[in-house]
């Protein structure tokens, strides 16, 4: 299992309308994917800026391929995204999921 972490900013006052956005448009898309086993969004306001960070899990890097494109590291936009995003950043990270996985813990919530 591979775990894909992605991490954006907005402005503080743009955090509950940009976490609308990913609740009905990204997350949607993600778990639409053949492959894709969870999605989750963590977020944190901090002073004027909210970070947000999506964490998906996947079977294979076959699937991300399928979601992301040729290059699984290079971040994926929505154009909606330009109406709230602080930057762009280029590039995402993958892990491993090692050890046994706690079955207490389902992976879509």
């Amino acid at each position: 299992m591979i775990a894909r972490l992605w991490h954006g900013t907005t402005s503080a006052a743009a955090a509950d309308a940009y976490l609308a956005f990913l609740e009905t448009r990204a997350i949607p898309d993600y778990r639409s994917v053949p492959g894709n086993l969870s999605a989750q969004v963590l977020r944190r306001v901090d002073g004027a800026v909210a970070h947000f960070y999506t964490l998906t899990f996947w079977e294979s890097e076959a699937a991300i391929r399928a979601f992301a494109g040729a290059d699984i590291a290079r971040a994926k936009y929505y154009p909606e995204d330009a109406g709230f995003l602080l930057a762009f950043e280029p590039r995402v990270q993958h892990f491993e999921l090692r050890g046994e996985r706690d079955p207490a813990l389902p992976l879509r919530w």
